[in-house]
C-alpha cells in the first residue's frame, strides 16, 4: 500500500512517500538552517532529521510548524515517560474550558470539498462531547484556527502546537489535495486541528509503524514534551486519527482510544 506522509509529494504531518522529491530552492533553504536551530529544536524534543524552512518558522516531523517563539521559548517541564507507540500530547494544550474554537478557511477560491471537509473534522470532534466545541464560521479567514489554502509541494498540510491557552491558529492546506475523497481531507484536517490543541503523533516513538520507514522522532526532558496519555494503549494503534502516515484512501475516524485521550485533555 502506498503511505503518504504528511508532508508532500515529496503527501504530513510526504506525493508518493517512496518517490518524493524536492525543488532545488527547497533544497538550499534547508541548508541554511543553522546547526543552532537544529539544537533549539532538538531541545524542545523533535527530530531535527529533514527540517525544512516554512512561512511561520521550521517544519518538523513532516507536519509540525515550530515558530522562532517557540523555539526561544525555555519551559521546565518535564516529559513523564519515553515515547512508545501511544497517544501523546504536548505540555501546551488549550486551557479556558468550555469553550468554543473557530474555524475558517482562506485563500483564493476556497473548494467546496474544503468547507465541507473542515466542518467533516469539527464534527468529529463535537461528536465526543468535549470541553471544546469547534464552530466553522466561513470562507473569509478570521477563526481561532483558519485554515489556510496554498500552493505548496513541501506538504499536504501543516500546523504547529498551542501557546498561551490557544489552539494553534493555522492550518496550512496544499491546494494539491482538495479533490481527494471527504474522508481523507476530513481525517488530515482533523489530524492538523489536533496538531493545534496539543496532540503529538501516535507512533511518535517509531514513525514507520506508518510511515514504513524513520524511526523516533525526538524525544527530550524538556521542552515542547511527549506525555503518555494514560488509559492509551503501549503497542502500536492501528486506527489512531494522529498516525504520522496515512495512504490516499485513509479514512480515520477517532477510535476507542483515541476518544480515551480526547476525553481526558479535553
Amino acid at each position: 500500500m502506498n503511505r503518504f506522509s504528511w508532508t508532500a509529494m515529496v503527501f504530513g504531518a510526504m506525493a508518493l512517500l517512496a518517490s518524493c522529491q524536492k525543488d532545488e530552492a527547497l533544497s538550499a533553504g534547508e541548508q541554511e538552517i543553522t546547526q543552532e536551530t537544529l539544537a533549539r529544536i532538538a531541545d524542545l524534543g523533535f527530530g531535527t532529521d529533514k527540517v525544512e524552512r516554512h512561512d511561520d518558522g521550521y517544519l518538523v516531523e513532516g507536519d509540525i510548524v515550530l515558530t522562532e517563539q517557540m523555539l526561544n521559548s525555555s519551559p521546565d517541564r518535564k516529559t513523564l515517560r519515553i515515547a512508545e507507540v501511544e497517544q501523546y500530547h504536548t505540555f501546551n494544550l488549550v486551557n479556558g474550558l468550555p469553550r468554543t474554537i473557530t474555524l475558517s478557511a482562506s485563500g483564493r477560491k476556497v473548494p467546496e470539498s474544503l468547507t465541507n471537509a473542515i466542518q467533516d473534522a469539527a464534527a468529529r470532534y463535537n461528536d465526543e462531547n468535549l470541553g471544546i466545541t469547534f464552530q466553522y464560521i466561513g470562507n473569509k479567514g478570521g477563526g481561532d484556527i483558519n485554515v489556510k489554502l496554498t500552493k505548496t509541494r513541501q506538504y499536504i498540510a501543516s500546523a504547529g502546537f498551542p501557546s498561551g491557552g490557544d489552539p494553534y491558529p493555522t492550518v496550512n492546506y496544499s491546494s494539491g489535495y482538495t479533490s481527494y475523497s471527504a474522508g481523507f481531507m476530513a481525517t488530515v484536517l482533523a489530524h492538523e486541528i489536533g496538531h493545534c490543541i496539543g496532540f503529538r503523533h501516535t507512533d511518535y516513538m517509531n514513525r514507520a509503524y506508518s510511515c514504513g520507514s524513520g524511526g523516533n522522532e525526538g524525544q527530550a526532558t524538556s521542552g515542547v514534551g511527549a506525555v503518555l496519555i494514560p488509559g492509551t494503549p503501549s503497542g502500536p494503534d492501528a486506527g489512531s486519527w494522529m498516525l504520522a502516515c496515512l495512504s490516499a484512501s485513509t479514512n480515520r475516524p477517532f477510535n476507542t482510544n483515541d476518544k480515551k485521550a480526547l476525553d481526558y485533555l479535553y
